[in-house]
């Protein structure tokens, strides 16, 4: 399993998975297994790629899982975004105060129905954090209080906090925050991603 930066060729199959996972598209049954809220589209995902924001799982030269992650200006283009920084500050992870200055939003991520429960959740989310430590000491990221599955995942194999809870849409959310500094797996920088931020394929 390789995990790197996403580039204009991964958009096509990106999609495709958020189309299997995105909750507008899952019956009330579905939601328990997992989905992802916010939907991307070609225009958005080609503006995240060129500021390194898309990270992508591929096994077998098939694409697995991705996720996205950016400064909280380009995120503002969605409405739950602003209100989320309307909250700020918060107090955070190590004692540090959450603002719009020293954090940046991560997610969504998603992964492959068949490969939940493997390394590609951890292994995603640490290349991410290595890439954005170097521009941030934190990493924020919500999850709606009916997504258990995320919850879970989230809180008891990464280690993340909940620093608030919020209403917003009609929905309930929980508000994660990390120190992108703490790894939350053992191993260094993952296959794929160089030291300098770079993927080696180019993108």
């Amino acid at each position: 399993m390789l995990t790197r930066f996403g580039n204009s060729t991964d958009i096509s199959d990106i999609l495709l998975l958020q189309e299997h996972n995105l909750y507008g598209n899952l019956s009330e049954q579905q939601y328990s297994s997992g989905f992802v809220t916010t939907p991307f589209s070609v225009a958005q995902l080609e503006s995240l790629i060129a500021d390194d924001g898309v990270f992508v799982a591929v096994s077998d030269a098939k694409l697995v899982g991705y996720l996205l992650a950016g400064t909280w200006q380009y995120y503002s283009a969605w409405p739950i975004f602003p209100y989320m920084v309307s909250r700020f500050p918060l107090p955070g992870p190590q004692g540090k105060t959450i603002t719009a200055d020293n954090s940046f939003q991560y997610g969504p991520i998603c992964i492959a129905q068949d490969h939940r429960g493997t390394s590609v959740f951890p292994a995603l989310f640490e290349c991410m954090r290595i890439h954005f430590s170097r521009r941030f000491p934190i990493g924020y990221t919500f999850i709606n209080r009916v997504n258990q599955r995320s919850y879970v995942a989230h809180t008891r194999k990464l280690g993340l906090q909940v620093f608030d809870q919020f209403e917003f849409g009609g929905n309930s959310f929980y508000g994660l925050a990390f120190d992108t500094k703490q790894s939350v797996i053992d191993s260094h920088t993952p296959d794929g991603l160089e030291p300098s931020g770079r993927s080696g394929n180019g993108s």
